[in-house]
Parts: C-alpha cells; sequence; structure tokens
C-alpha cells in the first residue's frame, strides 16, 4: 500500500533580479464630465426599459368610475397585461382594459338618438359600435364572445339561453336604473361585449355594441393599490 500525499500550492516567487513595477498612471480617473455622462445614460437606459415596458407588457391604470364595484372601486390601481392579448383571445370572465365606440364618450353620434352603431330593436342590446373607437380607456367584464347570442334580464346575462352564474354583480346601485334587454343579439365575429359589475350604475356594451379585437389594450389581472386590496383579478 503506497502512502497518500497531499501536495500543497507555494506562493510564486518572483525571478531574482526584477522587481515588479506598479506604474503612477495604470488607473485612471473619470473626469466629473464622463461621470455626469455615465449618469445621463443611466437614467435615459431605465426610463426607456420603464416606457418599453408600459408599451409593450405590464400598464398601471387608475379606476375612476363605479361601474365595476364591488370589484374595484374608484381609485383603485390595476396592472393589466398589455402582451397577453396580442397571443390570445379575451375569456369570458376577463376584467378589460380598452377603447369603447366613441359614440360612449359623444365622440361620434349613434343611429338616431343612441349610442348605438345600427337600429336598436325594442328590447334588445345595442349589437353594432360607430365606427370609430375613443380616446379614453374603459374598464369592464367580458361577459360574452363572438358568435354568442347573449340577453340580459334582471341585470343578469342570459348567454345562448342560459342565465350565467355571477357572483361578482352588484345588485342595486343608488344613482343607477335597471336596464334590462331580454330580447337576445348576437355577437358580431371578431367582437366582445363588455359589462360593468355594478350593473345599474354601468355605461357599457348593453347601450354602445360590442368592442373589435383590435380596441382591447389588454387584460387586467391584479391590483396593487390600496394596500388593503392588493390581490389577482
Amino acid at each position: 500500500m503506497s502512502d497518500e500525499t497531499t501536495t500543497r500550492d507555494e506562493p510564486r516567487q518572483q525571478p531574482s533580479g526584477r522587481k515588479a513595477q506598479r506604474g503612477s498612471g495604470d488607473k485612471k480617473q473619470k473626469s466629473p464630465a464622463g461621470s455626469l455622462l455615465e449618469i445621463v445614460m443611466i437614467v435615459a437606459v431605465a426610463l426607456g426599459l420603464a416606457l418599453g415596458i408600459q408599451a409593450f407588457l405590464v400598464k398601471p391604470y387608475q379606476i375612476p368610475s363605479e361601474s365595476m364595484v364591488p370589484t374595484l372601486v374608484i381609485g383603485q390601481r390595476v396592472l393589466v397585461n398589455r402582451l397577453g392579448e396580442r397571443f390570445s383571445e379575451p375569456k369570458r370572465g376577463d376584467v378589460i382594459v380598452f377603447h369603447p365606440p366613441a359614440a360612449a364618450t359623444g365622440d361620434q353620434l349613434g343611429i338616431g338618438d343612441s349610442s348605438c352603431g345600427a337600429r336598436q330593436p325594442e328590447g334588445a342590446a345595442c349589437a353594432k359600435p360607430v365606427s370609430r373607437r375613443a380616446k379614453d380607456n374603459f374598464i369592464k367584464r367580458v361577459v360574452a364572445g363572438p358568435g354568442d347570442m347573449i340577453a340580459v334580464v334582471d341585470g343578469r346575462v342570459v348567454r345562448n339561453g342560459k342565465r350565467q352564474n355571477e357572483p361578482f354583480v352588484q345588485e342595486r346601485c343608488a344613482n343607477g336604473s335597471a336596464a334590462d334587454f331580454p330580447k337576445p343579439i348576437r355577437v358580431p365575429a371578431g367582437h366582445w361585449f363588455m359589462m360593468g359589475d355594478n350593473r345599474e350604475c354601468s355605461e357599457d356594451s348593453r347601450f354602445w355594441g360590442p368592442v373589435p379585437r383590435k380596441w382591447i389594450i389588454g387584460n387586467a389581472f391584479s391590483t396593487y393599490w390600496p394596500p388593503k386590496r392588493i390581490g389577482l383579478l
């Protein structure tokens, strides 16, 4: 049996007759102008990243009205996924930020005295939006998609002949009124029907029509303010 030996690294010796020299100018000091330029570049890159994230990935929004009570209240802030809607279609139940038809904000007239882009049969919701979108952003819930038949009875959605289970709906609104549309309409291809959870205090697709895909900004997936309401949607 041979003995086991342990090796140890020894410090490297400088060759005899030579000394290591350290030049006094090896490390250059940054000038004030160079330091300022570096700070400006860091800030510019950080700002560019922040703007890029908001433009293409996630953007914060503040809730301006009571139309989504009790899910969302005035002043509450949400995060919206802008990327997901580019690769997938909205689903029923999603809370969506979008541009409404221009008639919803008075920027374009609807047919007759309505905000709708087509004449509404008595007892039916609006089946077609006006041609232009508004600059404003709205937030509502998707309640029906392309090809669905939809009616509203007692503030509840009846989709394809079946009353939907909607535990998020606010039953009554102090300053609102019931807006039922018992006669079914068909949602056009490439459009989604949006309604607020606070049905009696929400101006939504019932009045100005379904929203085309190209006007949808993204899905609100989380709320971050106020702290007591932080959570997923």
